[in-house]
């Protein structure tokens, strides 16, 4: 049987250049703080990993900045946030400001701050738009404000740079974050026009391998001390994630970026037209569930009440993948929280599935997509 996968928000298949990059990296053995010669070959391996991963995020220079490896955007994202929270120096404001849908690893450690003491501000997203006059109303002492790039269930590209610009204005001290791990080498932009001190991205969404990510860290956070580490041990990675690298997965992520960033335009062109082309060709008893602006890798869509596992079960029991949400949510009972709120009713919610494509998929495979909900919805209806 044929397979379809459309679920690459999830997780992405490695790319050869990953595959490739990790079998070199298994050859070389020594830890890359050793200072002996195998030592330093892992360690130039990191090196090059890290350098592919700046130039893929637009840094022009890693002399005073910091990208920092990680487990993964989960870690990243909770260094972010908990790292700023409780440096010394941050004794500016008691306020965090995020959005209403953000992503687990943002919204949890969120709330245990909260119960710790600190303020914060869910800023709305409904109709997949940041709504600004609320946050230039609550802008005013924050001490950490992080807003997602993109919403990884709606595909909703929230203008984040005006975003940031606004928190600027009122809090001057403010750090600022941005999730990215959906947005990195799925839409254009640069850590110089982004407005973000802070930036997370991960391997797995990008044809790299599961594990692995990084933080992006702004020189003059760095220079002020705005951050500290959250794992402490050894030392490494700058004294700001502790723990021996993980060498294959690091050169692997950083032959990812590096094979992403060279064919982002093209990427970028195919993932839009094939998502065009599902929308075009979807039933008419189909609801898209479609932002003001969208990236061009994610599409949500609401079934006419048939339960999105249901048809999950059905379009995989036909080769293909989709998702009925977050692969981090997947097992909760609750509504997508980012889907409420979109905007949806719980009822909705639970009635909605996400495709998400990567830039292998292919204009056939839509079409097939399309066919088979539609012999979906047929069957399932008639079987209600």
């Amino acid at each position: 049987m044929k397979k379809i996968y459309l679920d690459n928000s999830a997780t992405t298949a490695l790319s050869d250049a990953a595959k490739s990059a990790m079998i070199s990296a298994m050859d070389i053995y020594g830890n890359p703080s050793s200072l002996h010669s195998a030592g330093l070959e892992a360690e130039k391996l990191i090196k090059e990993a890290r350098e592919n991963v700046a130039v893929a995020l637009g840094v022009r220079s890693l002399r005073d900045a910091r990208l920092i490896f990680t487990s993964g955007g989960s870690e990243a994202n909770n260094l972010a946030i908990f790292g700023s929270a409780f440096a010394k120096a941050r004794r500016e404001a008691n306020k965090i400001i995020i959005t209403d849908s953000e992503h687990p690893s943002l919204e949890n450690p969120a709330k245990k701050l909260e119960e710790s003491g600190f303020k914060v501000v869910r800023i709305s997203t409904r109709g997949g738009e940041l709504d600004l006059d609320m946050l230039k109303h609550e802008a005013k002492g924050t001490l950490f404000a992080s807003f997602m790039m993109v919403n990884n269930e709606t595909g909703a590209l929230y203008d984040v740079e005006r975003a940031f610009k606004i928190v600027k204005e009122q809090s001057p001290y403010v750090v600022t974050h941005c999730d990215a791990v959906q947005g990195f080498l799925k839409i254009r932009f640069s850590v110089s026009n982004l407005g973000a001190d802070l930036i997370s991205v991960s391997s797995h969404k990008i044809h790299g391998p599961k594990g692995v990510g990084a933080l992006y860290i702004a020189p003059e956070i760095i220079k002020a001390k705005k951050i500290v580490p959250h794992i402490l041990g050894g030392g490494q990675e700058f004294g700001l994630r502790s723990g021996t690298e993980n060498t294959i997965g690091i050169s692997g992520f950083g032959a990812a970026a590096r094979a992403g960033f060279e064919r982002l335009d093209e990427s970028i062109e195919q993932m839009s037209n094939v998502r065009e082309h599902i929308i075009a060709s979807l039933p008419t008893e189909i609801r898209v569930n479609s932002p003001f602006k969208a990236a061009p890798h994610i599409l949500n869509i609401t079934l006419p009440k048939i339960k999105s596992e249901t048809m999950l079960h059905f379009l995989s029991s036909k080769g293909i993948f989709v998702s009925s949400g977050s692969a981090c949510s997947s097992h909760s009972s609750t509504p997508s929280s980012s889907l409420i709120a979109f905007g949806l009713s719980p009822k909705e919610a639970d009635c909605s599935i996400r495709i998400s494509l990567c830039p292998e998929n292919s204009l056939e495979e839509a079409q097939e997509f399309c066919a088979a909900l539609g012999e979906g919805l047929r069957t399932l209806i008639r079987m209600k």
